[in-house]
């Protein structure tokens, strides 16, 4: 089969590397790719939030699947056009794509299938949002309703943060994003990322992880597109997991469904768990970025049959085989992320690492001037491993971080300390 990823980030080297692994791949693209990626396959230059000009390229390159990366595609309605000139697509459609492209919309949706969830209220301007604070206990969770990248979401320890982030967002923060805001009650509890395929008639878990979220050691600093990650999740349990695929993900897919808009990719759901009782924090409608990094490192190449069987809606038939295994990745992130950073900075040592099933080094924000990688965004690296045991793993992807010759870079030194602990 000749495939097309689209996407250049640390999500798009785990995939392009998991697939590379499947006999079945004759062909791999990846668009627009990044410096690791090109190891490993051909890069091309693609608007991938251009349908008809995704859909060109495809047909010129005989591509038989095309398995859409990142979210701003999606909701831009790339996988619609892709379809409609009769291309296998693997990730929702625009309709379906709203269930992380609006929080708001979400929302809607729990509502009417009784998903738990948090109590929230949805707004249009700062003054009505201001006025249901004063009914609010602190803290709060401020959200920017449409796609930030990760970062459109504010927990305001006090009002007067909280007042100050509405400002923020109704002024422009996060750019279309924050047209409109969501105001949520803090949920307590430990929260984990839940991953479904659905075909738009079944459902299939391919497996659990927990990520960071908060910049610095400790969970401490402002919220990031995530610092690290590991799977699977020990708070979600077998029992738990069932609980989440029961009251909230599939009454979720039966109301798209109902609603005319089937769902028909990878659903992550991002779950607060307490007491064993899981709610929703959020819906996302691609593999998590760096989740899917140590998701990829244990399916290995049954990802890519997965996939291919979502998108032809045999999910039914298919199955995951999962090894009694454990895995982690840390993010290098360049200094001053998530605030301004420098970029152009190079990076050395990488040509030593081990590229094997145990450990991999996925690249995120790079490029590759000169022979010399270079650093182009704030999430640069994923010092990804695979062990026996999370301490196994832990011990991997950390002599990976530690080989990196980067003075202008940073990352946590504690990934996986709540399960460690």
């Amino acid at each position: 089969m000749n495939i097309l990823i689209l996407g250049g980030g640390g999500r798009e080297h785990a995939l392009a590397w998991a697939v590379m692994q499947n006999p079945k791949c004759d062909k791999l693209i990846v668009a627009p790719g990044n410096a690791g990626i090109a190891l490993i396959a051909e890069c091309a230059r693609l608007d991938i939030e251009d349908g008809g000009a995704v859909a060109e390229f495809a047909g010129e390159n005989n591509i038989d699947l095309i398995v859409v990366g990142p979210e701003a595609p999606l909701a831009a309605g790339v996988a619609d056009d892709l379809r409609g000139a009769g291309f296998l697509v693997f990730g929702p459609s625009a309709a379906a794509a709203r269930l992380e492209a609006s929080k708001a919309f979400t929302k809607e949706i729990c509502a009417a299938v009784g998903a738990p969830t948090a109590g929230y209220g949805h707004f249009t301007d700062a003054a009505s949002a201001k006025a249901y604070l004063a009914g609010q206990s602190m803290p709060i969770v401020v959200k920017a309703d449409g796609l930030a990248a990760g970062k459109g979401v504010i927990i305001a320890e006090t009002l007067t943060e909280a007042e100050a982030t509405i400002d923020d967002m109704f002024a422009g923060a996060f750019g279309g994003a924050g047209a409109e805001v969501v105001i949520e009650e803090f949920m307590q509890g430990e929260e984990a990322s839940f991953f479904v395929l659905v075909d738009g008639a079944d459902v299939l878990p391919i497996g659990t992880a927990q990520d960071h979220k908060r910049v610095g050691d400790g969970d401490t600093g402002p919220n990031t597109g995530g610092m690290g990650a590991y799977s699977p999740a020990p708070v979600l349990d077998e029992a738990t997991a069932q609980k989440a695929l029961d009251e909230i993900v599939k009454p979720t897919m039966a109301e798209m469904a109902r609603r005319g808009t089937p769902y028909q990719g990878v659903l992550y759901a991002g779950l607060m768990i307490q007491d064993g009782q899981p709610r929703l924090v959020e819906y996302n409608v691609r593999f998590g970025d760096p989740e899917c990094q140590v998701l990829m490192m244990r399916l290995g190449a049954q990802a890519m049959d997965l996939m291919h069987a979502c998108a032809e809606g045999r999910l039914a038939e298919a199955k995951v085989n999962w090894a009694d295994d454990h895995a982690m990745t840390v993010v290098l992130a360049a200094t001053g992320y998530p605030g301004a950073y420098k970029k152009g900075t190079r990076i050395g040592g990488l040509e030593a690492l081990p590229e094997t099933s145990s450990q991999m080094m996925f690249h995120a924000g790079t490029t590759s001037t000169d022979g010399q990688t270079v650093a182009t965004g704030g999430r640069v690296l994923n010092a990804t491993a695979r062990g026996a045991t999370l301490q196994e793993a832990r011990d991997r992807a950390y002599d990976l971080a530690r080989s990196v010759d980067w003075p202008e870079g940073f990352y946590r030194k504690d990934i996986g300390w709540r399960a460690l602990s």
